[in-house]
């Protein structure tokens, strides 16, 4: 672990490098290192991020991320990379093998723009393609939370999905809301197991018109998977939810919550502006076909 720690500090002396730590033992198989000289100069791991639902469009693919990362002064080692990235590849195809085939796997990257060399590697000699960007954005939970009301025929309120039918439930909505990229039972039991999680959903009657999590991780709030039903858009719905949340961690002693969204999402940037996210950084995703 020391070793692994002082590779951890070189990656991190560039800003907003993006590095994982390796996790619990069980994730151990996932990881793989190089060393020199009693040094460690480099490390890479893989993990399935997304799995497919059974029943999705055959569009939908399963993916799995990858991270490869040296110290800062080897940065450009395209050899280093090379004798790593086999190792990566064969993983992957491993986890591929625990997946339904009934749907493709994408293999994919995220870095920041600065990591610019460690990105050409994968576009150049590996054949990753550019798959999306996405801002991370982040709000002081120290300041202010603007005050909003929703019409007095909605309620919003917690709600812990203790029931496995209670997560079917939501789970076929929020498929409804991302065909193309559904959450997922595995990803949901994840995110439940984060400290503070829950979900807040604003119903009409017994009627889910919107809703988003919220939890604890690595000392910050997140909020994730906010989503308004198409016909109670425009409303506040989705603001209103989202100051409920601000409140919700402020009130467990978060003093910041991050979230991400497409660099695109012209719309989405503009709600979590008004209620005080700022951009604090960027995430460019690449991605190449894992073969059958």
């Amino acid at each position: 672990m020391p070793l692994l720690g002082e590779l951890y500090n070189s990656v991190n002396s560039r800003e907003n490098a993006t590095f994982w730590w390796v996790g619990d033992s069980d994730n151990w198989v996932n990881v793989f290192c190089a060393f020199e000289q009693g040094k460690m100069i480099a490390k890479g791991q893989v993990s399935i991020i997304d799995i497919v639902p059974s029943g999705r469009s055959a569009e939908s693919k399963h993916l799995i991320y990858l991270n490869l990362k040296t110290i800062a002064e080897r940065e450009t080692d395209l050899n280093l990379l090379e004798q790593l990235y086999p190792y990566l590849y064969s993983r992957a195809m491993e986890l591929k093998e625990s997946l339904s085939h009934e749907h493709g796997t994408l293999l994919c990257v995220g870095n920041d723009p600065s990591e610019n060399a460690n990105s050409q590697f994968f576009i150049q000699q590996k054949g990753f393609r550019h798959r999306e960007s996405l801002f991370t954005m982040e709000r002081d939970l120290t300041q202010s939370i603007p005050e909003l009301q929703i019409s007095d025929d909605l309620q919003c309120t917690p709600w812990a999905m203790e029931s496995s039918q209670e997560e079917i439930e939501y789970l076929q909505l929020e498929a409804q809301i991302w065909p193309d990229t559904a959450l997922g039972m595995e990803r949901l039991s994840q995110y439940k197991q984060n400290p503070l999680w829950t979900a807040m959903v604003v119903r009409e009657a017994d009627t889910i018109v919107g809703s988003l999590m919220a939890w604890r991780e690595e000392g910050k709030g997140v909020i994730e998977d906010v989503f308004v039903r198409e016909p109670w858009r425009n409303r506040g719905i989705a603001k209103y939810m989202l100051i409920q949340a601000l409140n919700y961690l402020k009130g467990n002693g978060l003093e910041s919550a991050e979230l991400m969204v497409l660099t695109t999402n012209n719309s989405a940037l503009s709600l979590y502006g008004s209620v005080g996210f700022n951009m604090i950084k960027e995430e460019v995703r690449y991605c190449v076909e894992l073969s059958k």
